[in-house]
């Protein structure tokens, strides 16, 4: 006797677990960059993040009773972890990393009944729960390494992430100040504070900025743009929906360019800047809280950009990717619901 079971018969073979590996692969380029430009503090980062993402998952299987080396084996809380680990500043506090795994591994996706069922992208709540809570740990930022005169080391790196001071003790404010001072937060932070007082070209003297783009900022960017393609490439991911969010963004930050070019960054800027490539290939297109149509996926993404595009250049947040992500995954339900293929022979 055949077992019975329910169409389709068919399977792409793309398991959980080797797809979340080929997403692991293609950000270890960007890693490689951050770690380049901003130090050891990445790599403390993600082995914080990944070892409490994954204590946090077994012992939360565990309480619902499932099995937990199936649940970690999938390397979904891996990558969550390490998409986290990546976001946060590299020298932040070892308790902000702690807080946010627990947001995104709890509050974002068991307590909707695990992969699968989550409503929202995990590893963009956690980093929400963050920026709002915490803005001052999450907004400071070393300047790129070849700003600095004596660049942390490793044990500098692990005293300033666990004591707040480096073998030499300086405070990570210290740091931050010994460097023009606009480079103490993201280029679109310190952006966005300069534009308002109307001094575009005292940005643009800044030694982080080059050619409108900012140091160290623009190469991991780059990274991430490579290692999206490389995804598209190998179908792990599908170009809807981060092709739809950079061409909405790049359509109204050209007009708004064109309009007032003295008032805000350069389009090209934005592109480069913060987590734009990150957001685009890495974190709108989460298969379980993005859209799953072909057409959804042009609409989800087309509306991640517009909200990235209302953030920056006119709310108060300088990304707004994470905050975007997450307002289209609301609407998904309802993109999904009126953009599903007709069935063939089926009218209205």
């Amino acid at each position: 006797m055949f077992k019975m079971v329910s169409s389709p018969h068919t399977h792409s073979g793309k398991l959980t677990m080797r797809i979340m590996l080929w997403v692991i692969l293609a950000m270890l380029p960007a890693i490689c960059a951050q770690l380049y430009y901003f130090g050891f503090g990445v790599l403390i980062q993600a082995s914080l993040a990944i070892s409490f993402a994954l204590l946090l998952e077994w012992g939360v299987t565990l309480l619902r009773k499932k099995p937990a080396l199936c649940y970690i084996s999938d390397f979904s809380v891996t990558l969550t972890a390490l998409i986290l680990a990546v976001a946060i500043p590299p020298y932040a506090p070892y308790w902000l990393i702690l807080i946010g795994i627990f947001c995104a591994v709890i509050l974002g996706k068991h307590v909707y009944g695990g992969l699968g069922q989550n409503l929202f992208n995990p590893a963009m709540v956690g980093y929400v729960v963050l920026l709002i809570s915490f803005p001052l740990q999450m907004t400071t930022w070393l300047p790129p390494a070849s700003l600095l005169n004596e660049p942390p080391t490793i044990a500098d790196a692990y005293h300033l992430i666990f004591t707040g001071f480096s073998t030499d003790g300086f405070s990570l404010h210290q740091l931050t100040t010994s460097v023009d001072g606009i480079t103490q937060a993201t280029p679109l932070d310190s952006a966005k504070v300069v534009l308002k007082e109307g001094e575009y070209q005292h940005l643009l003297a800044s030694p982080i900025f080059a050619s409108h783009l900012a140091i160290g900022w623009w190469q991991i960017n780059l990274a991430f743009l490579l290692g999206g393609i490389f995804l598209i490439w190998k179908r792990i991911i599908h170009w809807q929906i981060p092709i739809a969010m950079l061409s909405t963004f790049i359509f109204f930050a050209g007009i708004t360019e064109l309009l007032y070019p003295a008032q805000h960054l350069k389009m090209v800027a934005h592109l480069f800047s913060g987590a734009m490539m990150f957001g685009a290939f890495f974190i709108a297109t989460d298969p379980v809280t993005a859209s799953i149509t072909p057409r959804g996926k042009l609409v989800f993404g087309g509306l991640v950009g517009l909200l990235t595009y209302i953030i920056r250049f006119h709310g108060n947040y300088p990304d707004g990717v994470a905050f975007a992500v997450l307002l289209g995954n609301i609407c998904v339900p309802l993109i999904d619901h009126y953009t599903r293929p007709r069935v063939a022979g089926y009218r209205k």
